[in-house]
C-alpha cells in the first residue's frame, strides 16, 4: 500500500496545537454553546433550571459534569423544531432519522453550521491521505441520512472530484469504481464487502483496483475486518465516526499513518465517557459511553448527548487531539443472552479467524422454549466446498463458546443468502416472542 501520510503544513493549526491551547478554546467556546443553548432554546433552560444549574457556572472544562443529559427521547419530545436555536428561517438545511423505531429525531444546520461540517469533514479526508485532485466515490446514501451530503460537502471543501454514487446497485458501483479510477471510497464496512463480492462475480481482481484508501463508518467494524479489506483491495482502510445528533459524519477520523484510534475534533465537539449505569464520568482510558456536547453548532447545539456508544477516550499520537477506541458496540443494542453481554462485534471477531466461511453473518435470537438461543447464519467463502462446513460450523461454535462465553448454533447457508446492506447492516434479528 503506498504511503498517504499527509504533511504536517497541511494540517489546520489547531490539530497538532499544545494541549493547553486545546483546552483554552474548548472552554471558550464551551462557554457560549451553554449559553447560546440556555436562552434560545426552552427545553435547555427548562433542563438547566430543574437541575439548578446555569451557564454561568462553567468556571472549567470538568465544570460540564453538572449540567444534565440530552437523549434521544428529548429530540423525539420536540418534533420536529424544538430544539433549534434560532428561528427556522435561518436553518439552511434539515436532516432527520428514519422514525422506523419511533418519532423521526430531526438536527438543522445554518450557514455557518454547514461550512464548520464540511470543515471537519474536510479534515477526515486529509486524515485519510486522500489530496486535492483525488476522486472519492461517495457510497453513502443521500437524503435524510446525513452521510451521503455531510461526507459530500467536506470532500468538495477539501478539493476532492466527488462521485455522489450513493448506495445499491452494486453491479454499478463496480464499474464507476474502475472506470472513473476512483482513489477512495467512503461506505459502510458491511456493503464494502458487497461491493467485495461483486469484483469476484465479474471476475476483476480488487487488488488491481484503483482505490488507495476506504474511509467506513456508520456501524461498529472490528480490526480483523479491516485487515480483511486491505488485503482483499490492497488498500488502506480507516475509520470515521459520527451521528447526526452530533453533526453527521466528521466528529472523529483514523489517520491513515497510524490506525490507532479516530482522532476527535475536540476543538468543535468535547467528549466526555461515563459509566451507563450511574452517568459518572470516567477518566481517560475507561471504557464507558461516549457523550458529547457541541462548542460551535448555531441552529441546533447539543449538550452532553448520550450517543449510547462504547469506547474509550486515548491521548492523540498523530494528532493533538485526544482519540477515541473503535466503538466495540452500543449500551442499548448490546445481546444479554443468559447472564453473558454480547456485541456483534464479538462475534465478527471470531468469524474473521475461521478462514473457511465468509464475512457475511446476521445473529438471530429466538426463544424455542424457555431459554434464548443465538443463532449465527453465516456462508462459506469464496471457493471453500460444502464438505468443510462442519468443520468450520464447529471450528466457530468452538472459538464463540471459548472467547464469547456463550453457546451458539451455527447454520451455513448457500453463497448469497445471508442478508446482505445496501448500507447500514441489520446485523441481530431479534425472532424471540414478544412479551
Amino acid at each position: 500500500m503506498k504511503d498517504l501520510t499527509p504533511r504536517k503544513e497541511d494540517l489546520d493549526p489547531i490539530e497538532i496545537a499544545s494541549r493547553d491551547e486545546i483546552a483554552a478554546t474548548q472552554l471558550e467556546r464551551m462557554k457560549w454553546s451553554l449559553k447560546h443553548a440556555y436562552e434560545n432554546v426552552p427545553f435547555y433552560r427548562k433542563s438547566f433550571d430543574d437541575a439548578g444549574v446555569h451557564p454561568d457556572d462553567l468556571k472549567t472544562l470538568s465544570d460540564l459534569a453538572k449540567f444534565p443529559f440530552t437523549v434521544k427521547q428529548d429530540l423525539r419530545d420536540n418534533y420536529p423544531f424544538g430544539l433549534f436555536a434560532v428561528p427556522r428561517e435561518q436553518i439552511s438545511r434539515i436532516h432527520a432519522s428514519s422514525g422506523t423505531t419511533g418519532q423521526p429525531t430531526v438536527v438543522g444546520y445554518t450557514k455557518n453550521d454547514l461550512k464548520m461540517w464540511s470543515g471537519v469533514v474536510a479534515r477526515c479526508m486529509r486524515a485519510s491521505g486522500l489530496r486535492p485532485g483525488d476522486v472519492l466515490h461517495n457510497a453513502y446514501g443521500y437524503g435524510l441520512f446525513t452521510g451521503g451530503l455531510g461526507v459530500h460537502g467536506g470532500a468538495e471543501a477539501a478539493g476532492l472530484t466527488v462521485v455522489p454514487v450513493s448506495g445499491g446497485m452494486t453491479q454499478r458501483q463496480v464499474r464507476l469504481i474502475e472506470d472513473f479510477r476512483a482513489d477512495g471510497i467512503t461506505v459502510t464496512p458491511s456493503y464494502a464487502l458487497s461491493i467485495l463480492d461483486e469484483y469476484a462475480k465479474q471476475g476483476l481482481d480488487p487488488r488491481k483496483s484503483p482505490l488507495k484508501v476506504g474511509i467506513f463508518g456508520a456501524e461498529p467494524w472490528t480490526n480483523n475486518m479491516r485487515r480483511e479489506i486491505e488485503e482483499a483491495f490492497d488498500m488502506h482502510a480507516v475509520d470515521i465516526y459520527g451521528l447526526s445528533e452530533v453533526v453527521g459524519p466528521g466528529v472523529a477520523n483514523e489517520c491513515v499513518e497510524t490506525k490507532d484510534g479516530l482522532h476527535i475534533w475536540e476543538d468543535h465537539f468535547y467528549p466526555e465517557i461515563i459509566n451507563p449505569e450511574t452517568g459518572e464520568v470516567c477518566e481517560d482510558g475507561e471504557l464507558g459511553e461516549l457523550v458529547f456536547t457541541s462548542l460551535t453548532k448555531e441552529g441546533f447545539p447539543i449538550i452532553r448527548y448520550r450517543t449510547r456508544d462504547l469506547t474509550r477516550l486515548l491521548p492523540g499520537t498523530a494528532r493533538s487531539m485526544r482519540r477515541m477506541e473503535k466503538i466495540t458496540g452500543r449500551s442499548d443494542d448490546m445481546i444479554i443472552l443468559r447472564g453473558v453481554n454480547v456485541f456483534p462485534t464479538q462475534i465478527e471477531e471470531q468469524l474473521m479467524d475461521v478462514p473457511a466461511l465468509s464475512p457475511h453473518f446476521q445473529i438471530e435470537l429466538v426463544r424455542p422454549g424457555r431459554m434464548d438461543e443465538m443463532h449465527i447464519h453465516v456462508e462459506m467463502a469464496e471457493g471453500q466446498s460444502r464438505e468443510g462446513a462442519e468443520a468450520a460450523v464447529r471450528a466457530l461454535s468452538g472459538k464463540i463458546k471459548s472467547n464469547v462465553g456463550v453457546s451458539a448454533k451455527v447454520h451455513v447457508a448457500e453463497g448469497g443468502k445471508v442478508a446482505r446492506s445496501e448500507g447500514k447492516a441489520v446485523r441481530v434479528v431479534d425472532n424471540r416472542p414478544k412479551e
